[in-house]
Order: C-alpha cells, then sequence, then structure tokens
C-alpha cells in the first residue's frame, strides 16, 4: 500500500471516472438512467477490464464460470437447488458478460428468487426429517465431495441428501450425549436417561441449530446480500484477493487494518434469549449512557433516526455490523432488560481501540539466555490519522524495551498474520538492515518498480541473531517481510513447507458518493483491486510458492488445502531479474545452525509422528463418513486419539519461562481495563507451552552461542 497522498490521488482519479460513468450511461441510448446495481456492475467492469494486473477476458467462457460460481456460492452442498432450477437458469450462462458489459441484470434476480424458494423448501424439510427418530444400525455413509455430485434430479434425491445431513448431524450430538452419560454413572444426582431419549435430545439441538441458521438467512442474506456476493463472485474470478466490499463489509474491512472501531464500548455475546451485553467498557458511550447494563438483551439496532432492524435471529457478527458505525453517529438500541422491560436508547458512536490486537513482546528464558519474542498479529496501518497507531513504529518500540532488557536475541513471529500495510513491511525491514531494496513491483505494464519499496535509512536498530517464524498462513505483507529478512541473510526462517503464496498489491477503489468527511467511505461501497504483483529482491515471486523456510517444522495446518496454490483463480509464478542488494555481513553460524536443527527435526520421532499424523488425518477427512453407530464411534475415537496425541506433540516438553517486560507489567496484571489485562496474561500463558517457539528460541541461542564464539577465537 502506498502514502496517504498516493491513496488519495487514486482515490480522486477513480471517482472522477465512475462519477463520469454513472452520469453518461444509458441504456441503448435511449437516456433512461441505469438503475444502481447496473451502474455498480458496468463500473466493476470496467475497472476489472482497465486497470487489473492481468484481466481475464469478459466474455461466454467468463460468464460461465461466474455461472458456476456464483450457484456454488449459493449451494455448495447441493442440498437447495434441483437440476431442474439449473436447467430453467442455463439461458443466463453465455449472458453474464452482456450484464457486466451494459445489458439489463437478469440473472442474480432469477437465482435470487429460485433461492427463496428453495430456502422455505429446506425449512420444511428438516422440521419434517427431524421430527421422527434416526436408526443408526444401517450401514450407511454420507455421500462424499459435493464437487463430485451432480444437483438432485428429483425432490426425492434432494430429501435424501438432506437426510444423510441431518442424520449425520444428530448422529455427533447422539454420540456425545452417549459419551457423557458413559463418563457421568455414579456421579450424585446425574440421571441416567434412555437410548431412546438422548436421541430425541440429539435431534431437538440440530432442529435448534437449523432453525437458527436458517432465520439468520432469511434476515441478513436478503436479495441485496445476494446481489453483493454475486459481484464479488466475479471480482474473485480474475483473483481471490480483488473483492467486493458492500459499504458494511467495507468498514469491517477498515476496522481490521487499522485496529479500532467506531462503536458503544460493549461486548456482545448470544444465548437463548438472544444478542445480549456480556460487558462494558468504562468510558466509553454505553458505560455513560447509565442505562445499559450487562445481561440486557439487543431486541433492535437503528442508525438514527432510521427504522429499527429486528436482530431476533441474527448472530453476533450481524449484529456487531449494525452497532458499529462511523464516528459521531448516533444508533439507537431497543434493549429488553431482566425485569422484562423494554427501552429505546441513544448513544453516539466512539472510538475504540484494540490495544490487545498490536503489536506485543516477552522475554523467554532458555538456560541462562534471555531471547525477545515479538508478536505480529496484523502489518496495521490507520492512514486516516497520523498520530494513530502504525505495525513498523510498534515494533521499533517493542525492539527497544526488549534491548534494555538486555536480550541476546529476538524472535519475530507473523505466523497467521495475513498482511497489510506494504509501506509497514519496508519500514520494518529497515529496523534489521542498514539499507537497501525490501521488494520489487512490477506494473500491468510489465514495468518494475526497484526504488520505490526500499530502506534509505543507513542506521540499524537492531544487528544481533534474528529469527522469524512464519506458518501456512503468512501472507502477503509478511511473506515479504520473511522473504527480505531470507534475502539479505539477516535472520532464519522458521515454520511449514512454505507460507500462503500471494504475491499480489491490491489497492481500493471507492464507488458512489462519500458517507462523512472522515473515513472516505461510501454509498456504494468499495472494491479492492490487484494492480500489481511484488516479487523478492532475488527476483523470485511470493506468488503461489511463498517463502520456504531455513528450517521446516510440521504444524497442525500442514496439509490444509486453503494455500494461494489450491485456488483456482490464482495468479501464476513467475521471476524477474534480482535487485542489487547487499546480503548482512555477520552470518556466522547460519549454515550451521541451520543444518544442525533441520539434521535433529528429520531424526526426531515425535516429529516425524506429528507430520504422519497430520498425513492420515488429511486423507481421512476426504472419505466418506459412516453413519452407522458403531462404525461412527470407532472413526471418532481413532481421530479423536490422533488429535489429542498430535495436542501433546506440539506442546513443548517443558514449559519456558515467560516474562512480561519490567514496563509491561502494570499493563499486564494492573490494568484498569480488568478485561484486557486478563486477555495479556492469557496470552503470556499461551506461549508457554508452544512447541514452534520452544525450538526458535532454541535457535536463536545455537546462533547466539556460534557468533560469541567465532568472536572468542
Amino acid at each position: 500500500m502506498k502514502s496517504r497522498k498516493g491513496l488519495l490521488l487514486l482515490a480522486i482519479i477513480m471517482f472522477g471516472g465512475l462519477f463520469f460513468a454513472f452520469r453518461s450511461s444509458g441504456i441503448g441510448g435511449s437516456g433512461i438512467i441505469l438503475t444502481q446495481r447496473e451502474r455498480l456492475l458496468q463500473s466493476v467492469g470496467s475497472i476489472l477490464k482497465e486497470v487489473h494486473y492481468s484481466p481475464k477476458i469478459i466474455n461466454d467462457d467468463f460468464s460461465k464460470q461466474v455461472f458456476k460460481k456464483f450457484i456454488d456460492e449459493l449451494d455448495g452442498d447441493k442440498t437447495h437447488f434441483l437440476a431442474s432450477d439449473i436447467a430453467a437458469l442455463k439461458k443466463y450462462e453465455t449472458t453474464i458478460d452482456d450484464e457486466i458489459n451494459g445489458a439489463a441484470i437478469e440473472f442474480a434476480p432469477a437465482v435470487s428468487a429460485i433461492y427463496d424458494k428453495r430456502i422455505t423448501d429446506a425449512m420444511a424439510i428438516y422440521k419434517e426429517i427431524l421430527a421422527k427418530p434416526f436408526e443408526f444400525t444401517k450401514d450407511e455413509s454420507t455421500d462424499g465431495d459435493p464437487e463430485k455430485m451432480s444437483f438432485a434430479a428429483t425432490e426425492e434425491v434432494r430429501k435424501e441428501r438432506w437426510r444423510k445431513k441431518l442424520k449425520l448431524y444428530t448422529l455427533e450430538r447422539y454420540v456425545d450425549l452417549i459419551e457423557t452419560r458413559e463418563k457421568s454413572k455414579g456421579q450424585k444426582d446425574f440421571v441416567v436417561k434412555a437410548d431412546s431419549t438422548l436421541e430425541r435430545e440429539a435431534r431437538a439441538k440440530v432442529l435448534k441449530v437449523m432453525d437458527e441458521t436458517y432465520d439468520r438467512i432469511q434476515k441478513t442474506f436478503k436479495e441485496d446480500d445476494r446481489f453483493n456476493s454475486f459481484v464479488n463472485v466475479i471480482t474473485n474470478l480474475m483473483d481471490p484477493h480483488s473483492d467486493y466490499f458492500p459499504p458494511i463489509e467495507k468498514r469491517a474491512f477498515d476496522e481490521r487494518m487499522s485496529g479500532k472501531f467506531y462503536g458503544i464500548g460493549a461486548t456482545l455475546q448470544k444465548d437463548d434469549a438472544g444478542v445480549k451485553i456480556a460487558s462494558i467498557v468504562t468510558g466509553l458511550a454505553a458505560w455513560k449512557s447509565k442505562e445499559v447494563v450487562v445481561g440486557d438483551v439487543i431486541t433492535k439496532v437503528a442508525q438514527g433516526k432510521e427504522e429499527p432492524v429486528d436482530i431476533a435471529g441474527y448472530d453476533t457478527q450481524d449484529a456487531v455490523k449494525l452497532i458499529r458505525g462511523n464516528k459521531d453517529t448516533e444508533v439507537r438500541l431497543t434493549i429488553k432488560k431482566q425485569d422484562g422491560s423494554v427501552k429505546v436508547i441513544s448513544l453516539i458512536r466512539e472510538e475504540v481501540k484494540q490495544e490487545e490486537l498490536n503489536v506485543r513482546s516477552a522475554v523467554i528464558m532458555n538456560g541462562t539466555d534471555k531471547i525477545g519474542y515479538i508478536y505480529i498479529p496484523d502489518f496495521y496501518a490507520n492512514f486516516e490519522e497520523a498520530n494513530d497507531h502504525r505495525c513498523s513504529v510498534d515494533v521499533a518500540q517493542e525492539v527497544v524495551k526488549l534491548k534494555a532488557e538486555n536480550v541476546k536475541g529476538i524472535v519475530i513471529d507473523v505466523r497467521n498474520n495475513g498482511g497489510g500495510s506494504l509501506y509497514e513491511v519496508v519500514k520494518m525491514v529497515g529496523l534489521f538492515i542498514k539499507s537497501g531494496p525490501v521488494v520489487q513491483v512490477k506494473e500491468r505494464s510489465g514495468k518494475v518498480d526497484q526504488s520505490t519499496w526500499r530502506d534509505d535509512d543507513e542506521s540499524v536498530l537492531y544487528d544481533g541473531p534474528l529469527a522469524v517464524m512464519v506458518n501456512e498462513f503468512s501472507a502477503s505483507a509478511s511473506e515479504i517481510f520473511a522473504g527480505a529478512i531470507q534475502d539479505y541473510k539477516r535472520g532464519i526462517i522458521i515454520g511449514s513447507t512454505s507460507t500462503y503464496g500471494k504475491g499480489t498489491v491490491q489497492r481500493q477503489i471507492p464507488f458512489g458518493n462519500r458517507n462523512d468527511l472522515y473515513s472516505g467511505r461510501t454509498d456504494l461501497g468499495a472494491m479492492t483491486l490487484t494492480f500489481q504483483k511484488f516479487y523478492r529482491v532475488n527476483g523470485g515471486s511470493t506468488q503461489l510458492k511463498g517463502i520456504v523456510p531455513d528450517i521446516i517444522l510440521p504444524d497442525a495446518y500442514e496439509y490444509y488445502k486453503g494455500r494461494e496454490k489450491d485456488n483456482a483463480s490464482a495468479l501464476p509464478y513467475d521471476e524477474i531479474p534480482k535487485a542489487p542488494y547487499q546480503t548482512w555481513q555477520n552470518t556466522t553460524g547460519f549454515e550451521t545452525v541451520i543444518k544442525k536443527e533441520n539434521d535433529k527435526i528429520k531424526s526426531n520421532a515425535s516429529l516425524n509422528l506429528l507430520n504422519s499424523n497430520l498425513q492420515w488425518l488429511s486423507k481421512n477427512n476426504e472419505t466418506p463418513i459412516s453413519l452407522n453407530m458403531e462404525q461412527y464411534r470407532a472413526r471418532q475415537k481413532q481421530v479423536m486419539n490422533t488429535v489429542n496425541q498430535n495436542n501433546t506433540l506440539l506442546k513443548s516438553k517443558q514449559e519456558m519461562d515467560v516474562q512480561a517486560m519490567a514496563v509491561d507489567k502494570e499493563k499486564y496484571f494492573n490494568n484498569a481495563n480488568v478485561q484486557r489485562g486478563e486477555i495479556y496474561q492469557a496470552w503470556l500463558k499461551s506461549l508457554k507451552s508452544d512447541m514452534h517457539i520452544s525450538e526458535t528460541i532454541g535457535v536463536v541461542s545455537d546462533l547466539v552461542h556460534a557468533q560469541v564464539q567465532t568472536v572468542l577465537k
């Protein structure tokens, strides 16, 4: 992501182009004003064709892909639509490209009309099936991968699929109830229930889940939401990271990027009564009102003077999206008190900072070696406020604090870090190298930029032993950081066989009119568009291949098919010439330590067992599941034994000595926000038994001693 100035410039350019398109477009020159959806779809299509890094041709073939993908989005397990529905929709299979290019929108509304009917059908089907007991002695199984199935040719075939699905859901809960009964027999006051009673309770649990699920679909996935999903299918087919965000989703995206949001200062939870107030943050809107208390049930949410939305059936995340909003705007909550009274409370949204989601650090003892550990959840940056938290600034502060603790080495953990600001990555790499390029960027035209994304500051904040932890969910900016550290031989990279493999750069393009003066958000949302690819300084792309660590450690998701390479619409891997850069001079012990650790891992019986278990679980997950009670329980026992064994193998054999730094102890153990303090303490505790951290700390210690011995010679 470029500087704030660059972002604003692009926004101005794109706003101008879209404004022109919205004003001048008509249907067949008749001067009829296009609908909002048609304007949006045409604008998305134009931008994809004219600005996307590597656009696919929007033709009949592309239309067929959109057709299939959108149907899959709505009915992935093929239990809603019938084959006759798909046949009726086939006439649109090669016309979606025409809609994108300006024809009247017909496909999405046609699908939506059928979808509404099939949702109603589904509700009747599951209620009918769950009204009767299941029999679990028959030797039958689920049908397996929906991708290999056709849509049901008849109502009977569809109903049979539903029966097996609901039977599996019931079997899962029935087995849980039976196992609880077996464990609790003989305990005081425990009532032993008959099998028939437990089976009935299991069906009731499934019915409740299904009712909540379909109630939510009807209330939060209406035609507008489906159209937004349709637009997103189109953008995603260009590549997985070109996304359309309707206004509420765009706000949620901004909140994730900046680490802050505007809300009422309360956490929510859901139970049988509905969405309830779980806790209140001292000093913020809900607390200041003196009218909102823990236990209140929120029944409706209104934006200012607009009509309230009934949130019965909403999940907490759906309710949160309505309650959060833009700065200084009003939200009106209809609240049911514990005494049964109902009250409407008006609150003005305020900034809620999520400090616990920012960078944080700890000191870990490895024998007499004191090693610093820095956790980076995201490469966050709020470009709308110059003085707000920035990832690179926060990391620099943590490094300074760790140096004051006299640590001998530092570990930086970007596992599960999905990326963020490219600008912040460059600044972060600059903390550990003298100067040089951090990443190369290639434009749609083929032009390569080697000079923009570089560190020109010769100073180095930290020059000691360094390691970076990654896994298969380390993506985008995380991969740039790890790749640069690896290319400069500045530190040792440790983790799964490869990182995620996202080597593309996105930029936000807003649609429509601005909502406010603060955020730059608009009434039609925005899209993130892939407009560049980035490459390591050694010339290789991170696209598809990701970063291959110097030291490979198995982890729980190694065989999970969720990397970029597993997405059919991902852009290809390629290479460009390397950029001129100077590797780190003090690489003493690097190769020796890496070889020693890899040899140790290869001969480690526990890690080999873990890897074998993970492979077995992956293959097992792809096989049909038996609906026979005995067979199901036998399989589940084997699965659970394997998972439990893995959980043990993923824990360090001995708990590490993990400490908060002296300057952080007040924040961790005497925090005025008790809940936040508890989060920090729980985080410290979670580090103590993490096998991957333990191994990495050991590697850094080995590197420390290798460099000390060289100095002493």
